[in-house]
């Protein structure tokens, strides 16, 4: 069991006296509805098997000690929950201090200080919000441990905050919600505009999901997404002076293609496009499963993956290889970038028969083009985050 190694490093560094709770948050991967969720559309992601693992104990005193499995070469990083600020040199715990300012500001002020180990089993940089993964299990953390009043939904929204507020990236609710609020072999439909949200059964009778991890680090502060962001704001802003709307997840592909001509800018156009078409294929994506049609929701994908490449421009050589590989194979009943892009992963539907043959070819394929490996995961969908013991 992997929690119990994540037990006895905690052991190992800080010794075993005291209420030690161990804690798990899951990564996620989003099926389909990418780049709606900061444009009031629709996404459909899935909690994971995999994710951040976490052993954590209160202090008496105000010092956080922070030590990451994944991160060993930095040690043991040192700060106090008083004047908590992002800072480079605090690394990855600026997300785990992040959640915990975040719940200050929400007048929850976390007055002593903790120990705390983490060990994440989603690949790093992949696009599979590790670092959602770690601001939902912080929250989760800070539930248990000082009874704070806070449903999982909120734990969302206070990760989300955390990220905006203090971290610096502009990423929507969905990472967050999708772990908060996962369940067992159920996608979330999810609403952004609103936060009204169904579980849809993922029922793959003999087919699985399969994650390739492109390898290709990309960091989300730093990649063109708050760029992407300010483009559809852009063209909200204009379109909206036409027809009254407060979101592009608000029109019709009908209503976009008569009232497209308000948005001045090409560019602008083309990403507003993409935020109201992936937005109408994730309500047919999940229409689709209603009825078992599995092949029409593969269709969908593969549609989701040329507008982000054409319109939304945000997948880039690795990604695209990945699908387009995939494409060829049988057996493949759908294949798409999932996450930000500019790297990361793609996540795809392949018959049972054909997932060897499927990692196989796409995986020569990849390294041959691209000059480096890719890694792929046969990924199970499972629930939120849990207290192990």
């Amino acid at each position: 069991m992997v929690w119990e190694e994540v037990l006895a490093k905690f052991k190992e560094l800080f010794g075993d006296e005291g209420e030690i709770g161990v804690y798990f948050a899951p990564g996620r991967v989003n099926m389909i509805g990418e780049h709606t969720d900061y444009n009031g559309g629709h996404v459909f992601p899935c909690a994971l098997t995999i994710g951040t693992y976490g052993v954590a104990r209160k202090r008496e005193d105000k010092k956080l000690r922070f030590y990451s499995m994944n991160f060993e070469n930095l040690g043991i990083l040192e700060s106090s929950v008083e004047g908590l600020k992002p800072e480079k040199e605090a690394d990855w715990t600026n997300y785990p201090k992040g959640v915990m300012w975040a719940f200050g500001e929400k007048g929850m002020k976390v007055e002593q200080g903790m120990d705390l180990v983490l060990f994440g089993n989603i690949p790093n940089g992949s696009g599979l919000s590790s670092s959602a993964s770690v601001e939902v299990l912080t929250g989760f953390i800070l539930r248990d441990m000082f009874g704070f009043d806070v449903t999982n939904q909120d734990l969302a929204l206070i990760g989300q905050y955390s990220e905006n507020k203090f971290n610096g990236v502009n990423c929507g609710i969905m990472d967050q919600f999708a772990i908060a609020m996962g369940k067992k072999d159920h996608a979330i439909f999810l609403d952004t505009a609103t936060l009204k949200y169904e579980y849809a059964p993922i029922k793959l009778e003999n087919a699985k999901i399969v994650i390739s991890c492109s390898n290709k680090k990309r960091g989300l502060g730093d990649s063109k997404y708050n760029e992407r962001r300010s483009e559809c704001e852009t063209a909200l802003a204009q379109i909206g002076e036409t027809i009254g709307i407060n979101t592009l997840g608000d029109l019709t592909e009908e209503e976009f293609e008569q009232y497209k001509g308000a948005i001045k800018d090409e560019v602008c156009q083309k990403r507003a496009k993409h935020a109201v078409y992936e937005n109408q294929r994730t309500i047919k994506a999940v229409e689709a499963l209603k009825n078992n049609d599995v092949a029409l929701f593969g269709e969908l994908m593969n549609a989701s993956h040329v507008s982000l490449r054409d319109d939304y421009e945000v997948t880039g050589i690795e990604l695209d290889t990945l699908v387009e590989e995939a494409w060829k194979i049988d057996g493949v009943i759908g294949s798409r970038m999932t996450g930000a892009g500019f790297g990361g992963c793609t996540v795809s539907i392949v018959k049972n028969d054909a997932v060897d043959t499927f990692i196989e070819k796409v995986g020569a394929a990849y390294q041959e083009k691209i000059g480096y490996a890719a890694d792929f995961y046969v990924v199970e969908i499972g629930d939120g985050p849990v207290k192990i013991k």
